[in-house]
């Protein structure tokens, strides 16, 4: 179990320090350290989210008895990934911290005392507190469950979980375009449309989805299979489907805005995540 944990503690913090520094450092960009900070820690949850939904992908494939059937990925790829949850809490504070430091909100004096960082803490805890928590859920919660509690059952169903990442990266891309004031843009449009679609799909209607496999295995109407499941499992589910349909709200208004402006700059489904 230690080894993909330390793989995962040494892959992600590389790989966001490895951008920052390049594109801080390469003489052809030269980028501002919050900038580099920002879109690094962008390609990183990117990064992550491919992986994630590759493995999920392999392993929901591969097994053709939903509950008994097993693959190697599904628990190395969970430990693997726990290390991403407990970077990236650290990662969204540094990109709150540097684009409070670009608002002008905290000069040059004073900008690093303790009272400064406690206030940019409690406003990054406020703003980003949702977010915060589902990492510390993953970590504390998920994990122990999928490792322990599961005994190595339902990796389809883990597989399938993991595929949720697919709509990452479009919200990466669009909080990317979004920094570069390109939320105008075709492209902005176009990724929109992606994000609202693969978010539907991958996040909220992934959770009736499994409740259908189930059903479909245990020979039951997809409207029976709540009845059917102990009750510690519909509550987990919706637990988890639970800030899924809240984020999935906050897209479908974004994108509303940015479709269908109504007399004031359009702003992005991705805004409502940042």
């Amino acid at each position: 179990m230690l080894t993909p944990m330390m793989a995962g503690g040494v892959v992600f913090p590389g790989l966001f320090l490895l951008s920052k520094n390049t594109l801080q450092r390469l003489p052809q960009l030269r980028w501002e350290e919050a900038d580099a900070v920002i879109v690094s820690a962008r390609l990183v949850s990117s990064v992550q989210a491919i992986m994630a939904s590759t493995a999920g992908y392999i392993v929901s494939t591969s097994c053709r008895h939903i509950i008994d059937d097993q693959h190697w990925l599904s628990s190395a790829y969970t430990q693997f990934a726990v290390p991403y949850f407990i970077y990236d809490i650290y990662a969204m504070f540094l990109c709150h911290w540097h684009k409070h430091q670009v608002k002008g909100h905290g000069g040059d004096d004073g900008a690093g005392s303790p009272g400064s960082t406690w206030a940019v803490a409690r406003g990054y805890l406020h703003k980003e507190f949702l977010m915060v928590l589902h990492h510390a859920v993953m970590v504390f919660v998920c994990f122990p469950l999928s490792v322990v509690w599961r005994q190595g059952k339902g990796d389809f169903f883990l597989g399938c979980l993991l595929m949720a990442e697919v709509s990452t990266p479009f919200v990466c891309l669009g909080k990317i375009l979004i920094q570069y004031k390109l939320q105008h843009t075709l492209l902005h449009k176009v990724n929109g449309a992606l994000m609202l679609l693969s978010f539907l799909c991958c996040r909220v209607l992934l959770f009736p989805y499994l409740y259908w496999a189930y059903g479909r295995h245990a020979g039951l109407p997809l409207l029976s299979v709540p009845l059917a499941l102990p009750a510690h499992v519909n509550l987990g589910a919706a637990l988890l489907l639970a800030p899924q349909l809240y984020w999935f709200f906050l897209i479908c208004r974004g994108a509303c805005r940015l479709f269908w402006p109504r007399g004031s700059p359009p702003s992005s489904p991705c805004q409502t995540q940042d």
